[in-house]
């Protein structure tokens, strides 16, 4: 059974966070959101001072799957999703894997394997 969790965000045009998150999923607690919240920023804050490549001004959705231990480093991080450009799916994962070592998930987010399964959708443009 997954217990991957999907959490919606913006890079490159800030943060436009899960707006969802409160509302549809009622049971998810302010720990989860804050640290959520927090993983979106530090990916955010890492592709600002991405200069690889000739993506700026480009847009699209990149669908990034992220594993996150216990202790906040990332295990493994894939495309899940491609936007359809390579220079932006590179852009993406450079963007979570520089942004590692992360907070330590909160419990409720770890499997049975001590990994947070995440879904991330990494928007640039618009």
């Amino acid at each position: 059974m997954s217990s991957r969790v999907w959490t919606y965000g913006t890079v490159i045009l800030g943060l436009l966070l899960m707006p969802w998150l409160a509302e549809a999923r009622t049971g998810v607690s302010p720990a989860v959101r804050n640290w959520l919240s927090a993983l979106v920023t530090r990916i955010d804050a890492v592709d600002r001072t991405d200069r690889h490549g000739n993506t700026r001004g480009a847009s699209g959705t990149v669908l990034v799957r992220v594993e996150i231990a216990a202790d906040g480093s990332v295990r493994q991080v894939e495309i899940e999703h491609s936007s359809g450009s390579r220079g932006l799916d590179q852009r993406a994962l450079r963007a979570v894997q520089g942004a590692s070592p992360f907070t330590a998930p909160p419990a409720e987010l770890l499997a049975e394997t001590g990994v947070a399964d995440l879904s991330v959708p990494v928007q640039f443009g618009r």
